[in-house]
């Protein structure tokens, strides 16, 4: 057991850091100091926070830290996909995944260590669930990758090469609101991180009360891994459909749409199974589903992973399903798989075998 441990910055909000702060002694208009040090500028040495009183770097240094996790593990794909095996304090671990473009990119961050919602196609469904991420640790993977990129200090415009933020790795985000909410703030705040809401997206396999808190507290995009068309078939492959019936999901999602208002249009993802939901009555019926909530489909061809009892639709049927939605008047785009050399495409994130 280790004693004294210095308390880590990451992750508190602006007031618990005015409160740490002031139990220094310290006047207010420190915390808008140390917070651009560390969340726009990026840096952990309070040594090098030079605009600092060299007193206050002093206190800072007795009994506090500004860490990061531990990189166990860093992949890169062929096709430049990075994926980093992170440890944490407690020996637990989670992936996190950087999906470059030409001149942009996104950053695939974890909420959970496992994941309790048990999806039967996803790698990590198949992990015990441990535990939730702490909003430190949430925060802390996005600098982990700006770290390996060298995108500090936070640009000014663009490019940002590290652009947009999807909460679309391990674990079930709403079954974690609290910290992934207060770890989002933190990461748009203007004067840290700087990252725009419209660039960041939160999926979730549906935690139908929780749905309509992110259009009123957190303002970002949202996804809905959907992935069947009917309850019969969902309950099959997400467990989760047995709480949260699709009724409810897609009530859910209009109130949504309410709140953030009708330019925010929901994405539904669809991972695209051999014979499981790929027939054309299934689009059919997905058509009929989601009329007037003002949506579009992200079509994902299966990635398979060790054990996997599924396989991916033929390409042909994945654009013939494709091709119904878009004569409905839906984007339909087919996602190009990423990483998979690596593991690190959609659904195949899993900490317990990565290393």
């Amino acid at each position: 057991m280790v004693l004294n441990a210095k308390k880590d910055l990451i992750g508190l909000s602006r007031e618990e850091l005015r409160e740490e702060l002031s139990s220094l002694g310290e006047k207010p208009f420190r915390v808008k100091q140390l917070w651009q040090w560390i969340y726009n500028k990026g840096e952990t040495d309070f040594a090098k926070m030079s605009s600092l009183p060299a007193a206050t770097r002093d206190k800072l240094s007795e009994g506090y830290q500004v860490s990061r996790p531990q990189i166990v593990k860093e992949q890169t794909s062929v096709d430049r996909t990075r994926k980093w095996l992170l440890g944490f304090a407690d020996g637990e671990k989670v992936e996190s995944v950087y999906i470059p473009e030409e001149d942009r990119g996104a950053v695939c961050i974890s909420t959970q260590v496992g994941c309790a919602v048990g999806c039967k196609f996803c790698h990590t469904g198949s992990q015990k669930f441990m535990r939730n991420l702490s909003a430190g640790e949430i925060v802390s993977q996005f600098m982990v990758a700006r770290d390996s990129y060298g995108e500090w200090p936070t640009p000014a415009g663009e490019p940002r090469y590290l652009s947009n933020i999807v909460l679309m790795g391990m674990g079930e985000p709403l079954l974690n609101f609290a910290n992934v909410s207060k770890a989002l703030k933190i990461i748009m705040d203007e004067e840290g991180i700087c990252m725009s809401r419209r660039r960041i997206t939160l999926s979730t396999a549906g935690i139908a009360p929780k749905i309509p808190q992110v259009a009123s507290e957190i303002g970002v995009k949202l996804a809905i891994s959907l992935h069947a068309s009917n309850n019969e078939v969902r309950n099959q492959i997400m467990p989760i459909n047995r709480k949260y019936p699709l009724e409810e999901v897609i009530s859910a999602c209009r109130e949504f749409r309410r709140l953030a208002g009708p330019r925010q249009h929901i994405t539904f993802e669809y991972l695209m199974l051999d014979g499981i939901n790929d027939k054309d009555s299934h689009a059919k019926e997905l058509i009929s589903l989601v009329a007037g909530i003002g949506a579009k489909f992200n079509l994902i061809p299966f990635n398979e992973w060790p054990g996997c009892p599924y396989k991916s639709s033929p390409p042909e049927r994945v654009k013939h399903f494709s091709s119904i939605l878009q004569k409905a008047g839906f984007a339909a785009p087919v996602r190009v798989a990423r990483g998979q050399d690596i593991l690190a495409a959609c659904g195949q994130l899993k900490s317990k075998f990565s290393v």
